[in-house]
């Protein structure tokens, strides 16, 4: 399962990203991962299925890639009242496969990037498959 030292490889793999505090990664200075303990409200939103373990929250390209993620991976992948209407989605990281963040790191990039910035990449790196 992924750790927070998986998730910095991921995007340290990525140009123009950046890690401005501790756990908290940008891609061409916007919001791309970054640790997100539940808070008082999602404690009550949630109630006893409020994850007791780190959590990660992944921007996504959009809130249909939002809804994909927590319809794909129940147990992994969950949301709060507070991300209403707002393309991220929270992850219980001791249950996210490595590889899987990877892929979840790649897609937010490349929607923040510009697309000079992305399809630089991509031709670099054929193997990967947005999406």
């Amino acid at each position: 399962m992924a750790t927070w030292d998986d998730v910095e490889a991921a995007v340290v793999a990525l140009p123009d990203t950046a890690e401005p505090t501790p756990r908290r990664w940008t891609a061409h200075e916007r919001g791309l991962v970054w640790e997100r303990p539940l808070r008082r409200s999602d404690h009550e939103a949630l109630g006893p299925d409020a994850w007791p373990g780190e959590i990660v929250c992944f921007r996504t390209p959009d809130l249909d890639a939002k809804d994909a993620l927590l319809a794909s991976a129940p147990d992994v992948y969950f949301t709060t009242p507070h991300f209403h209407g707002y393309p991220a989605v929270l992850a219980r990281l001791e249950r996210l496969p490595a590889d899987e963040a990877a892929e979840v790191v790649a897609d937010a990039w490349l929607a923040l990037v510009p697309k000079r910035t992305a399809r630089a990449w991509l031709d670099a790196h054929p193997e990967v498959r947005p999406g």
